[in-house]
């Protein structure tokens, strides 16, 4: 996901996308405690995305 791809969405968009970020955040940690999952290298990803959509609707709040 490209931050300018985030720029393009609303507030309640980033907000619901922010909220399955979360969520597959979990669910990944959850799986690299049990040895459940192969590619870790998902769960760095996950969390760049976090960051992506929390940086950008920062910057929408500083806006208004």
């Amino acid at each position: 996901m490209k931050a300018s791809e985030l720029r393009n969405k609303d507030k309640a968009a980033l907000k619901q996308e922010l909220e399955s970020l979360l969520k597959a955040h979990f669910s990944l940690r959850m799986q690299v405690a049990t040895q459940q999952l192969s590619n870790t290298s998902q769960l760095g990803k996950v969390r760049r995305d976090i960051a992506r959509v929390r940086t950008v609707l920062g910057q929408k709040a500083g806006e208004q």
